[in-house]
């Protein structure tokens, strides 16, 4: 099987894999403008009009969905679990009171979840919300997804035994469909291995907010590489600025076609802050290019770039 036919497969694949969070399926509510959908459903939520009988009148029309009744497969269906849906409100817990829904040729909407659905992601998050609202998500409101607008059930598989976004071997495929520029910067020459699924995106990242920049699950940029790279971390006797100050000051952690996955290639990298005229690292010299910019460059005698304990260390060379 050659490489195009393995790419097409594979793309075939995620795309069935989250087809049931589409809610490509037709509603009776389908030809209502949103805005209208969503002030019945702000109606039904106040008048609280749920079924008596829960999820048995539901399944009156939807037990021959396929889909539904993954739902028993999950947490979320499983009634001996007194934290889930199923053992509260049952289906209404999540898609709200049945109203008259449930009568002969009724538009009257459910919620629906997903990035097609005519509620904004804000209320639908706020029914995922309502129950997972714990030290994982506290950072949530603000933060880069909540910001755009991401509706949980865009990443998320309710009615599912195993919610494909939690497991590993799928998390930066589904990640990367909407972040396509770091889906193609993890496959340049230099990057972590992710397309190997040896790393994810949730070992950096927390995708629920945090209080640190670009969700990072610790408070600095830095913090975050020396969960790892923790030879780095110093404290040096002879200490590198631009080292000590951010890692991405000359790193791109996502990938890059450099070694190292430095942002631009030595000598240029460096030259942007020693610009020193006659130095031997210089690109050039004298209009010729110089031969101590061969092989690892400004590394060919300055080394120890990430900081020195030598105590004649100060030019960062041993």
């Amino acid at each position: 099987m050659n490489m195009e036919s393995s790419m097409t497969r594979w793309l075939i694949a995620i795309g069935l894999l989250l087809l049931p969070s589409l809610h490509l399926q037709a509603t009776p509510w389908q030809d209502v403008p949103a805005a209208e959908v969503e002030a019945q459903l702000d109606k039904k939520f106040a008048d609280g009009k749920y079924s008596p009988k829960g999820a048995d009148t539901c399944l009156t029309c939807h037990r021959k969905s396929a889909t539904v009744m993954a739902m028993f497969d999950g947490a979320h269906g499983n009634l001996d679990n007194p934290k889930s849906p199923m053992a509260d409100l049952q289906c209404e817990a999540c898609h709200g009171p049945l109203g008259t829904h449930n009568k002969k040729n009724s538009k009257d909407p459910m919620i629906t979840f997903g990035l097609n659905s005519p509620v904004p992601a804000e209320k639908q998050n706020s029914i995922c919300l309502s129950c997972h609202n714990d030290e994982e998500r506290m950072a949530w409101q603000g933060n880069h997804h909540d910001n755009a607008d991401v509706p949980c059930a865009s990443c998320h598989q309710i009615h599912v035994a195993n919610d494909p976004i939690r497991d590993k071997s799928q998390e930066v495929a589904i990640c990367t469909q909407c972040h396509t520029e770091q889906r193609a910067q993890l496959h340049q020459r230099s990057a972590h291995p992710l397309k190997n699924n040896q790393m994810v995106c949730s070992d950096c990242h927390n995708a629920h907010g945090s209080l640190a920049d670009s969700s990072l699950k610790k408070m600095s940029v830095n913090d975050n590489c020396y969960s790892c790279h923790a030879e780095k971390r110093g404290p040096m006797l002879w200490e590198h600025a631009p080292v000590t100050d951010n890692c991405v000051n000359c790193h791109n952690p996502h990938g890059s076609v450099n070694e190292a996955m430095l942002t631009i290639k030595a000598p240029q990298l460096c030259q942007q802050c020693h610009a020193s005229v006659g130095h031997t690292g210089n690109a050039y010299f004298n209009g010729q290019p110089n031969a101590f910019t061969a092989g690892q460059s400004c590394m060919n005698c300055h080394g120890q770039v990430h900081g020195s304990n030598h105590p004649s260390g100060n030019l960062l060379q041993r």
